[in-house]
């Protein structure tokens, strides 16, 4: 264990930005690590076995949003657990009404799904965004590489998950009819002069279509991120809806920026409350008009209602 000695100082400011959660016990706090992507390399990996073996940490507990937790940490250690971490180029994550740390999987690197860098574009929102403040509650984004949606875009504040559109040239089609074995939402099928007839609102923009065309014949017409925004778990979870597509990843961050200003703007003199309650409050149409302004042609006319699952079942109001 480490030792505590009188003159050991305190940063108050490190409570402040948000990564310093008290625990049950006296004096104890779990310190948690920004991981932006889930991406560790391994010299940080390092590092942070070496800071927690100093101090004392016996074990480092994986949070559901990718970060690492060390718990039981004593207050007295906060400045130099900072310190040694942050010379190994690890950064303490945030909590409370701020942007939180952006989570993605592996996107297009290696992930032969993946449509869009999904890694890419959490760390340029990581480095661009995090920890601002929302003035209102907390800002969780996330980032899925593909419709696979492995990081649940509908269950975020704002879920950005790749697409594309695809689009055949005739002329290259040989008829194989591998485009349309492939499509499991029958977007696609064979016609009868044996060339691929493609019905549009079927279409969930995977792309395999794309991907297992011998020819080439399939093209991507349009590639970027569809955009979920609303959601959110808690007690009364939420599911985002859909309020762009297929925005290039260069928007990204300048889309966040606009949404944070709505978020701040309508939540005014509301206290604590996530952006999924305001839209429900004011409506689709407010949110997507902001956004059209800046981002035309990506933001549709209209948009569902995000909608509320109500997971209280043994509410028997909730059964009649």
């Amino acid at each position: 264990m480490s030792e505590h000695t009188e003159s050991t100082t305190i940063n108050l400011e490190n409570l402040k930005t948000g990564g310093f959660i008290k625990e049950r016990g006296k004096d104890r706090f779990t310190v948690r690590l920004s991981v932006p992507g889930g991406r560790l390399p391994i010299a940080r990996m390092k590092n942070i076995a070496a800071v927690a073996e100093k101090y004392g940490v016996e074990f480092v507990h994986l949070s559901v949003r990718q970060s690492m937790e060390m718990i039981h940490v004593n207050f007295k250690d906060f400045d130099g657990i900072v310190e040694e971490l942050s010379e190994g180029g690890q950064k303490i994550a945030s909590c409370g009404a701020r942007v939180r740390v952006p989570t993605a999987c592996g996107g297009c690197e290696y992930n032969p799904n993946g449509l869009m860098d999904a890694q890419a574009s959490a760390l340029e929102v990581n480095e661009k965004l995090f920890g601002i403040p929302t003035s209102h509650h907390k800002f969780k984004v996330s980032f899925s590489g593909c419709p696979i949606d492995c990081f649940k875009s509908n269950m975020n504040d704002v879920g950005f998950q790749g697409a594309i559109w695809p689009e055949l040239a005739r002329e290259g089609c040989i008829g194989c009819g591998l485009c349309a074995k492939s499509c499991g939402e029958g977007a696609i099928e064979m016609g009868a002069d044996n060339i691929p007839v493609f019905s549009g609102e079927r279409c969930i923009y995977c792309g395999n279509c794309v991907k297992v065309c011998p020819t080439e014949a399939w093209k991507t017409a349009k590639r970027g991120y569809l955009v979920r925004i609303g959601g959110k778990g808690g007690h009364h979870p939420v599911l985002g809806s859909l309020f762009a597509l297929f925005l290039p990843a260069e928007m990204v961050v300048p889309f966040l920026e606009a949404v944070l200003s709505w978020y701040r703007e309508k939540a005014e003199g509301l206290g604590r409350i996530r952006i999924a309650d305001i839209i429900l409050r004011e409506g689709t149409d407010s949110l997507l008009s902001h956004l059209r302004t800046r981002f035309p042609g990506y933001v549709p006319e209209k948009t569902i209602t995000p909608h509320i699952v109500n997971t209280q079942v043994g509410n028997m109001r909730s059964l009649s």
